[in-house]
């Protein structure tokens, strides 16, 4: 008898003769019983071979292939089915409150600030207070408020107990804001000297007559005892002279904004972020409050906008205040405003 063909040889090093696969079978993948081959049986298509359209029987092929290897695949896919029907179901995060009380200027851009993160983490709902800075500090020290708004610098008092100099609170600087001295738009005046601007607030000038408008008597409008913006206002501005006793009091730089846009001869004070339809902000010495020159120091009259929480805030109040502080936070604080400084977290 002829001796078989080389393509028809067993393969070389097994022991067992190849088991046969039943001819019409449609792919023949056989594992031999020591675990070492993965074999085509003659008379089956393969479906890696080379030849003419329609299909080309081949002669007997083995792949060699390292039992452990195999074994290792068998054990991957058990394991990895076992452990995906195993997982619990995830359980969505308990819903989570936080409350903002304080400065009425920081407001707006708290509420967007809020808006966005709740968007990333839609089981956290914020509530606002606004009732100025010194009592949105109170408020969180009596514990009605997680975060207290403040539109100006901590006072020592604030930020730690006198006696042992223990701290108090902790804050982070999110912003710079200008605040910006505005008349009713039909007031021709758009630019005042800082002297020129002191003299106004203390009565000393009561007539826009003096600076060549027709707008006739002067209505100063000024914010409440206990409001930041007054403090900041007094500070940088007034410089130790006092408010006149016919300016009218308004609780918020809101409703400043609507007298003044409603009065012609009005003029006030508030948060570079709240003018609007019906009032003009004026340069002072020659600069007019917008972020950038805010942000570079040439506006004059500015302040910083603080969030203060509890020493150490809850995670979740915690991942806020470094939200506001975030490329994405700071990215929606310098739409209106001048960004947080390095370096201004305590």
């Amino acid at each position: 008898m002829n001796s078989p063909s080389e393509a028809e040889k067993p393969p070389q090093g097994l022991d067992i003769p190849p088991e046969t696969v039943p001819v019409g079978t449609p792919f023949g993948l056989l594992v031999r019983r020591d675990l070492t081959a993965f074999q085509f049986q003659p008379g089956i298509s393969n479906p890696w071979a080379g030849g003419s359209s329609g299909g080309q029987n081949c002669k007997s092929q083995t792949i060699s292939r390292s039992p452990t290897i195999f074994l290792m695949a068998v054990l991957l896919v058990v394991t990895t089915f076992v452990t995906a029907c195993s997982q619990p179901p995830s359980t969505p995060p308990a819903p989570v409150w936080i409350r903002l009380s304080g400065s009425t200027s920081m407001q707006p851009l708290l509420r967007d600030l809020a808006s966005a993160y709740s968007e990333r983490h839609q089981y956290v709902a914020f509530d606002f207070s606004a009732v100025g800075s010194s009592a949105g500090l109170e408020a969180l020290r009596r514990g009605s408020a997680d975060l207290a708004l403040v539109s100006r610098e901590l006072r020592p008092e604030e930020e730690h107990e006198t006696q042992t100099g223990k701290r108090l609170l902790a804050y982070t600087v999110i912003a710079q804001d200008g605040i910006a001295v505005v008349v009713n738009e039909n007031n021709p005046v758009r630019a005042l000297t800082l002297y020129q601007i002191r003299n106004i607030f203390d009565g000393q000038v009561t007539n826009w007559d003096e600076f060549g408008s027709p707008a006739g008597e002067i209505m100063v409008i000024s914010r409440e005892d206990g409001s930041a913006t007054r403090a900041m206002f007094e500070e940088q501005v007034m410089y130790g002279r006092r408010m006149t006793p016919t300016a009218l009091v308004m609780p918020g730089s809101e409703a400043v904004r609507d007298y003044v846009a409603t009065h012609g001869g009005a003029v006030g004070y508030l948060s570079m972020g709240y003018p609007g339809p019906g009032v003009a902000a004026v340069a002072t010495d020659g600069v007019l409050p917008e972020r950038q020159t805010v942000e570079d120091g040439t506006y004059s009259i500015t302040r910083p906008f603080l969030l203060v929480s509890r020493v150490e805030p809850n995670a979740e109040i915690a991942s806020f205040m470094q939200f506001t502080r975030s490329p994405a936070g700071q990215a929606i604080v310098r739409r209106t405003y001048g960004g947080a400084r390095i370096g201004t977290q305590y």
